[in-house]
Parts: structure tokens; C-alpha cells; sequence
């Protein structure tokens, strides 16, 4: 089987490992210490599959790129705070679906943006510029939006997102553009690496909140496939409306509701809770699920 076709089973991949550690908890819960470095790799990744030419563009296109980071930045923060009130959720999940919905474009956009006939060199760019800005975005949206209910650590948040994302983005992209001929027959083994790495997290988080899971799986799955919709569903006729292209639409809707769920796993873990991270881990699955659905019907 090549590469390229495992990575594209992603979604099945994610279910097939979640039960398994829904089922085997106590093989995954000791490896809670790995999903912090297995977030650098994914980020790192991802660098790798960037070139300091792509930043230039990020430049030339001014408008379109505002409007998908305004929109990344206050659909998916607004739509998950009102949901975990709707909800009722626990402070918790509240805290992990704020988090996730404050996170920067996912990896896995640019390819449901190619398989749904977008504009990928503009969800590439978005992507890119949603992490870039993350590391000032994130903690500031978690910290408007929960921070009356739980303390937030602005300052260690923003230090764990330079980390975690500026950085083994930044070392990937230069990397890549001055030894990208060398490193060539490599490339196919960075985005393999990045779905091992995330279906890896998924697995802990799941054992992890496995008590969890067996009392709230209805609630919270119900909240992150209604937080996804209204990411998907805004993001694609706000733009509509103001009359762009339905390719621009599709590309600004996959790039609002696809968020860097590991991200906010990550963060969770490090700063709030383990039942704090479930969101993420569940957002992980269903928005490659959902946005491969999306893609095979445009």
C-alpha cells in the first residue's frame, strides 16, 4: 500500500486506534509524556512541506487571507463558547472546546481542500498564517472566553505555542527551501509521519478520558460535530455572500471549521486537564471525517 493512500485513511485509522484504546486503556495512558513531542513532530512536518517563497505570498494577497483569519479567529472561539453554554457542559470541556476552536488551521485542510477542488495554494497559505499568528492568537481568545471561569497562564501558553508550532514550523520551512532537492525522495515520509504522530495523540487522549468517554461520549460528540458544522456552513457563505468564487468558498469553509486539534490537546494536557484535551481528541476525528465527506460531495 503506498504512502499516499495510507494517509488518505486517516479518519479510519483514528476510529481503528480510538477503540482500541477505549478498549486497552492501560497500554496507551503511560505514554500521557509523549504527546507534547509528538506535536513538534507534526508541526516540524509541516514546515517541511513549506517554502520561504510561500510566506512571500502570504503577503501578496492581503485581502482574502484577513478575511479567512478573521473568520478562523471568531467563528470557531464565538460558535464553541455558545455551544458549551447551550450544552451545559462541564468547565472542563468547555475550557477543551474553547481551546480547540481557538486553535490555527489543521494540517490535514490542504489535502480535504485538494480532494474538494479549492484552491490549495490559498488554504496552504491560510494555514500557515493561522499558525503563525497563533502564537499571540490562542492564548488571548482562551483567556477571553474562559478566563472568568479558570486561570489562564497567558504568558506559558504563548511560551508552549513558540514551541510547540512557531519554531519546528519555521526549522522545517527553512529546511526545506535550502535543501529541498537533497531531501526530495524524503517528503513523502513527513505527511505519514504527521498522521502516525496525530492518531498516536488521539489514542492517548481516549485512554486517557476513557471513564469519561463511557458517561459524556453522546454530549461532547454531539457538541463537536455542531461546532464543526457551524464552522464549515459559516465559512462558506460569509464568503459567499460577499461574492467571491465558490473555490475561494469552499477553500475559506475547510480552512474555518479544520482546526489544529493536537494543538489544543497539547495545551490542555500541559495547563488543564486531561478531560480538558477529550474535545480535541474527538474534533481530531470527526473534522477529517466531515470535511472528507464535504470534499467527495463538491
Amino acid at each position: 500500500m503506498r504512502i499516499h493512500t495510507v494517509t488518505r485513511l486517516f479518519p479510519a485509522w483514528a476510529i481503528l486506534f480510538s477503540v482500541f484504546a477505549y478498549y486497552q486503556p492501560t497500554l496507551l495512558t503511560p505514554l500521557q509524556t509523549a504527546i507534547y513531542p509528538l506535536l513538534i513532530l507534526i508541526m516540524f512536518s509541516m514546515g517541511m512541506t513549506l517554502t520561504l517563497e510561500q510566506f512571500r505570498d502570504v503577503i501578496r494577497r492581503p485581502g482574502i487571507l484577513g478575511l479567512g483569519v478573521l473568520l478562523q479567529y471568531s467563528i470557531m472561539p464565538f460558535a464553541a463558547w455558545m455551544i458549551a453554554n447551550l450544552l451545559e457542559l462541564s468547565t472542563a470541556l468547555t475550557v477543551g472546546m474553547v481551546l480547540v476552536g481557538s486553535s490555527p488551521g489543521g494540517t490535514a485542510s490542504n489535502v480535504i481542500c485538494y480532494l474538494a477542488r479549492g484552491n490549495v495554494a490559498l488554504s496552504v497559505s491560510l494555514t500557515m498564517l493561522s499558525t503563525l499568528l497563533a502564537f499571540i492568537l490562542t492564548p488571548a481568545l482562551v483567556w477571553l472566553y474562559i478566563g472568568e471561569k479558570v486561570p489562564v497562564p497567558v504568558l506559558n501558553m504563548l511560551l508552549d505555542v513558540m514551541k510547540i508550532v512557531l519554531i519546528p514550523v519555521l526549522l522545517g520551512t527553512l529546511l526545506n527551501t535550502f535543501f529541498g532537492n537533497r531531501l526530495r525522495r524524503y517528503q513523502p515520509i513527513f505527511p505519514l509521519l504527521s498522521m502516525l504522530a496525530i492518531i498516536l495523540v488521539i489514542a492517548i487522549i481516549v485512554a486517557l478520558n476513557q471513564a469519561r468517554i463511557s458517561t459524556l461520549g453522546g454530549i461532547i460528540v454531539s457538541a463537536v460535530i455542531l461546532h464543526i458544522l457551524l464552522g464549515l456552513s459559516v465559512g462558506y457563505w460569509v464568503p459567499r455572500l460577499l461574492g467571491f468564487d465558490r473555490t475561494t468558498c469552499r477553500t475559506l469553509a475547510i480552512e474555518t471549521g479544520m482546526q489544529n486539534s493536537g494543538l489544543s490537546v497539547a495545551l490542555a494536557i500541559k495547563h488543564f486537564s486531561a478531560g480538558a484535551a477529550l474535545p480535541g481528541a474527538i474534533f481530531s476525528i470527526w473534522h477529517n471525517l466531515s470535511g472528507s465527506l464535504l470534499a467527495g460531495y463538491w
